[in-house]
């Protein structure tokens, strides 16, 4: 069987979005001859703008992609926070920087998915990703969502949940809060079920 590459591509400021990325690498890594990897976007800011955001630092067991990397790929897991209720500009740079990879549509045909962590109920759970669809349909992308897939998950009523019928999600409060456990859940659901589609399309 030939082996399956996906690539768990994020930015993370706070760190909410990095445990949901390992979580969906986990996920996606529990598929039989499936390669995951996971993968880090540049970061923009000055090591003094992060330390004035109070932000805590990069994992250091995470390499950083270039998006030429990214034709080596079979399918791809995009993460971040939203602002503003899009894509943050760490993310929308790494895409800008891809243009030769749109020019011969290296990417066209691949599947995608896409999750996010956002402060509350409207900074964006579903706008983030309308955004980020966009990236995808110009490179001929496709876009995989998880629908209801996820199953009774998606209809909880009794605690806070993140995502939607367009990827796994997370609330991250005023930071403090964490992913919680049905959140990670959805977010290792979703990693296994794109792999499993990144897998037959290859086949």
């Amino acid at each position: 069987m030939a082996i399956t590459k996906v690539y768990i591509v994020y930015y993370s400021l706070y760190g909410h979005v990095d445990t949901m990325a390992r979580e969906v690498h986990r996920g996606a890594a529990a598929v039989e001859g499936v390669e995951a990897t996971l993968w880090r976007v540049p970061e923009m800011l000055s090591n003094l703008i992060l330390k004035k955001l109070k932000a805590p630092p990069k994992a250091n067991d995470i390499a950083e992609i270039r998006p030429d990397q990214l034709v080596d790929a079979d399918g791809f897991i995009f993460g971040f926070p939203s602002r503003f209720g899009m894509m943050p500009s760490q993310f929308n740079a790494f895409f800008d920087a891809s243009s030769e990879l749109w020019k011969s549509q290296a990417l066209a045909g691949k599947p995608a998915g896409i999750f996010w962590s956002t402060g509350f109920h409207g900074g964006g759970q579903e706008l983030s990703a309308f955004t980020a669809i966009t990236q995808l349909a110009h490179h001929g992308m496709l876009f995989v969502p998880l629908g209801y897939t996820f199953g009774s998950g998606m209809f909880e009523m009794n605690e806070v949940k993140g995502g939607s019928a367009y990827g796994a999600g997370t609330f991250a409060g005023d930071g403090s809060r964490q992913p919680t456990e049905l959140e990670l859940q959805q977010a290792f659901y979703q990693g296994k079920y794109i792999a499993e589609i990144a897998r037959k399309l290859k086949s």
